[in-house]
């Protein structure tokens, strides 16, 4: 330096200027490389490979080395007018405090990625509460790059925050909304990742996959994205299926109509035949002799049939429903089960099943739900009951084809 300190001396203002900036700039290149890509590589290995999460955060606080050095070095570069060290001194120092917010923001994400590895991290999830942390920090970061700028004191401003507080409310309103509507969601365990739920206001039928400050983010079925404000799910309904999920048994509530006109009271020969089956033997012997105890006491001596009790083909058949319901290997028989006539009316009379499967897999359970009702289908008629359908094209055809009696 002694050496080349009288070398320069003897040099013009501007070319002793244009060497320092050059110095100034080879210097902040140097440990800008230094820091990223040898110091940051050597201490790859230690760090975190599952994400690069956290290399991001890293490599933004590494930024700051240099720019402190263009920032504090710039007083050096001699003949160097204020403006311009003012100017790129001011600018050096906004990038040091943007560096910094977006490392701190880096590292809040990394730390949300961290919490989700955790087995109750689908339970109570944090990334709402840490979208708030990330914009206060941007935000502070935004008002010091202000006062930098116009070379005033942050208090200055955050002094003056007060006269545009209504303005602040009006533009955070959402943020605001959102934040209180995830503390709700958080507290009352009203969602997590993974459930199923169903919002028709939104269009949205299937799992959440991801739930933040502002949206929560659901895939339909159709494999589409319905991305709901997070303040609706707590101003508007929705149905959360969870609660069937945990329960470990999916409800199966579908009604067979059954022609009205085929209804009717069985023959001793149709009772008898009705022994045939398995599943019925119990409640036929149970019924019949309760019937003919009632006959006996009530009606005893009578023999006009209308003023007896007899068996019915509906009858037989509800009871042959719940019996075969019950034996049923994939019906759940924790949870209700029944089967029940619904009122009667222009479609014929309702005959619901309600009961549970033992699973809630989407698949296997439609496949439980149409095996059942296949069976029901194809052995209504040994029960000389017919379904209702509403007369067709052909029905029609038939008829006018019919010949005349």
């Amino acid at each position: 330096m002694e050496q080349v300190a009288p070398f320069l001396a003897q040099q013009p203002a501007w070319l002793q200027s244009l060497i320092g900036l050059t110095v100034l700039t080879l210097a902040a290149l140097a440990a800008n490389y230094l820091l990223k890509h040898v110091i940051l590589r050597a201490a790859a290995p230690w760090l975190d490979r599952k994400t690069r999460t956290i290399d991001k955060a890293v490599g933004w606080l590494a930024t700051v080395v240099p720019l402190l050095i263009v920032s504090n070095g710039i007083n050096l570069v001699p003949y160097l007018p204020a403006t311009a060290r003012e100017v790129v001194g001011n600018v050096a120092q906004t990038l040091i405090v943007l560096s910094v917010a977006l490392a701190i923001a880096k590292t809040l994400t990394y730390l949300n990625e961290l919490y989700e590895r955790l087995p109750h991290a689908r339970n109570r999830p944090i990334k709402g509460y840490l979208q708030v942390v990330k914009i206060i920090v941007l935000c502070g970061a935004a008002l010091i790059v202000i006062s930098i700028l116009i070379d005033e004191s942050p208090l200055l401003l955050l002094s003056g925050l007060g006269a545009i507080t209504a303005v602040l409310l009006l533009v955070f309103k959402d943020t605001i909304l959102s934040l209180v509507a995830s503390v709700q969601l958080s507290t009352n365990d009203m969602l997590r990742v993974g459930d199923w739920i169903e919002m028709p206001g939104m269009n949205a039928d299937g799992d959440v996959i991801d739930i933040s400050l502002h949206t929560v983010k659901v895939q339909n079925f159709d494999k589409t994205i319905t991305t709901i404000p997070t303040h609706r799910l707590v101003s508007d309904s929705y149905r959360n299926w969870r609660g069937m999920s945990e329960a470990g048994g999916r409800r199966i509530k579908r009604a067979l109509p059954l022609d009205q006109n085929t209804i009717r009271f069985l023959t001793e020969d149709e009772v008898a035949a009705l022994h045939r089956f398995r599943l019925l033997r119990p409640y036929l012997a149970e019924k019949q002799a309760e019937i003919a105890a009632w006959n006996g006491r009530e009606v005893a001596g009578e023999e006009n049939p209308v003023n007896r009790r007899r068996l019915t083909n509906i009858g037989s058949f509800r009871a042959y429903v719940l019996a075969y319901l019950q034996h049923h290997p994939r019906i759940n028989a924790h949870f209700t089960l029944l089967v029940r006539q619904l009122p009667p009316g222009g479609q014929g009379l309702p005959l619901e099943l309600y009961c549970f499967t033992d699973t809630t897999a989407w698949v296997e359970y439609e496949s439980i739900q149409a095996d059942i009702f296949d069976h029901m289908l194809a052995i209504m008629p040994e029960f000389h009951l017919r379904l209702f359908q509403e007369p067709t094209g052909v029905d029609f055809g038939n008829l006018a084809h019919a010949e005349p009696q």
